[in-house]
């Protein structure tokens, strides 16, 4: 009995096959995935390619982060580096103008005393006259000069207030020691400062004004190549480039090997290739 059971079951296992083909169902072991049409094809590579062009892109963007960043790093040590060679020019720069006003101001030899000379009553009387007629007359028109401390000490307040780059406090200043010193040893310095302060400030008005103080004031001082120069390139500033040219120009002829001169010959040059 048990023999005859599993020979149906063999007999049902071997006839499956040919039941499934003549009811049209596909065979569990031999079934094969449909073939891709043309348009599947396609779209499975244009989804490749879009991926693929994505992830470029992603690479791409984090190369060009990582580039502006150096380039920014770059940029900041450049920056960091002009600012500090800025700043020791404009210290050796009024480094340089403060020890020439030294030198202009230093006290003078005193002068060799006269011999005293026998002196009769009468040629005291008219020496006494003299002197009290001198001191009656001058005493409306002189001046007591200022004392050369004080002078030294204000002008060089001022002068830190620029070193600083306090250009406002500067300004303020200079133009009271220019109130409080008239006609001292600084004053051809301190008028030239409160142009350069206006200057870097770009109140352009206000330092062409100072400056054309400084030509009127002190023809013969050793700021007019400075005050010239400026002055032209203030007058380039606003376009006014006749004017300019003729500082400019002034500069070469009066002031020829000078500092000044040479940068004036560059400006023209430049103006020469911008059409003006």
């Amino acid at each position: 009995m048990k023999n005859f059971r599993l020979g149906i079951l063999a007999g049902l296992l071997l006839s499956l096959p040919a039941v499934a083909a003549e009811t049209g169902q596909p065979r569990a072991v031999q079934a094969q995935p449909a073939p891709l049409t043309l348009e599947q094809r396609l779209g499975r590579l244009e989804r490749i390619l879009k991926n693929q062009s994505l992830a470029d892109i992603i690479m791409q963007l984090q190369q060009l982060q990582q580039e502006i960043q150096q380039m920014r790093g770059e940029m900041e040590l450049q920056k960091h580096a002009m600012d500090a060679l800025n700043k020791r020019q404009r210290d050796l720069y009024l480094d340089i103008d403060q020890r020439l006003s030294r030198m202009q101001t230093l006290p003078a030899p005193p002068a060799s005393q006269p011999l005293p000379q026998a002196v009769t009553p009468a040629a005291s009387s008219e020496v006494a006259a003299t002197s009290a007629d001198a001191a009656q007359s001058g005493e409306a028109g002189a001046q007591t000069p200022p004392d050369p401390k004080l002078e030294a000490a204000a002008y060089q307040r001022a002068f830190n207030l620029l070193k600083q780059g306090r250009y406002p406090d500067s300004i303020k200043a200079f133009r009271d020691f220019l109130q409080q010193f008239p006609g001292g040893s600084y004053g051809d310095n301190a008028q030239y400062w409160l142009g350069e302060a206006s200057y870097v400030s770009r109140d352009f008005d206000a330092a062409l004004k100072e400056f054309s103080l400084v030509l009127e004031r002190y023809p013969s001082s050793s700021k007019l190549p400075g005050a010239l120069l400026k002055s032209g390139y203030i007058h380039y500033e606003k376009h006014q480039w006749d004017e300019a040219r003729r500082l400019f120009n002034r500069l070469q002829s009066e002031f020829s090997g000078s500092t000044e001169a040479r940068l004036a010959a560059k400006r023209l040059e430049r103006m020469e290739r911008e059409g003006h």
